[in-house]
């Protein structure tokens, strides 16, 4: 087993001493596990397929769905009201 010295910011060391202290482990372990779920996570992302999306490719502007007189905060208060009556016809229901 090899030894390195390493630079690790004050508190995220503060925080691994007290990680591994609660788990019982050294913090050389935590250490060791944390890169390899890193190194593992790095190579489970390229072995993922790409995940191609949806892209509107017609004319600039608004959706078709989209009604551009209306402005946001007006959609988001009549959501808003829908959801309260809704919720308030549920809770009054005998």
């Amino acid at each position: 087993m090899s030894q390195t010295t390493i630079r690790i910011d004050d508190e995220l060391l503060a925080e691994a001493k007290a990680f591994a202290a609660r788990q019982h482990r050294s913090l050389n372990s935590v250490v060791e596990d944390a890169l390899r779920q890193i190194l593992r996570r790095h190579e489970m992302a390229k072995e993922r397929p790409r995940v191609e999306l949806p892209v509107f490719s017609g004319e600039p502007g608004f959706q078709p769905w989209v009604d551009p007189s209306l402005d946001i905060k007006h959609i988001t208060d009549e959501l808003d009201t829908q959801d309260f009556v809704e919720g308030f016809r549920r809770n009054d229901a005998p």
